[in-house]
């Protein structure tokens, strides 16, 4: 895995990962941001991770990165091509980072971001992610999860908005929301 790097490590590796979703070596990048909290039975995005095809990427974001890295299921895990399948985009206050490796993909392979094999799971657990996710709704960024749980702040009148217009949803059972990012919902 590559730990603690931002868009301008990762970017160079653009190359190789279209190179790898172009051979068919690459089913799909998932985000994981934030964090599943300090209590082990809050796991929800390690589950998720850990549950990835091999095929597959993970960017990570925030201090859920820790559980990640550390995983048994993902240490040194690479794809075909030798691209390791953890790749740390920093903490929360890194995230325009993975907001910039998403808009050079879409722009190297010449589709917008809700086009690309992309799938964002975002820990809400303090204030920072709220303007996480307040910059992925004005990017036009779609089919969100966001959990452990919805922060207070969206209603029930706008979380019904939030996913009428961006397929915004909360985070469910991690087995089940996986074979849904993989179908791309």
């Amino acid at each position: 895995h590559t730990v603690g790097f931002n868009h301008r490590v990762v970017l160079p590796l653009a190359g190789k990962v279209i190179e790898a979703a172009k051979a068919g070596d690459l089913s799909r990048i998932f985000l994981i941001g934030g964090c599943d909290g300090t209590e082990w039975d809050r796991n929800y995005f390690t589950d998720l991770a850990e549950e990835t095809p091999s095929d597959s990427i993970i960017l990570t974001l925030g201090c859920a990165k820790n559980r990640l890295i550390r995983s048994p299921k993902l240490k040194g895990e690479t794809i075909a091509n030798g691209l390791p399948r953890v790749l740390d985009m920093g903490q929360c206050n890194d995230s325009y980072s993975a907001v910039v490796v998403a808009l050079e993909l879409a722009k190297a392979l010449d589709c917008g971001v809700n086009d690309l094999p992309l799938s964002l799971a975002v820990s809400h657990l303090e204030q920072k992610a709220a303007a996480v996710l307040l910059t992925l709704l004005h990017l036009g960024v779609k089919n969100i999860r966001l959990g452990p749980t919805i922060p207070a702040f969206l209603t029930p009148g706008v979380l019904e908005l939030l996913s009428k217009e961006f397929n915004l949803m909360p985070t469910g059972d991690a087995s089940e929301d996986l074979k849904l990012m993989m179908s791309g919902k």
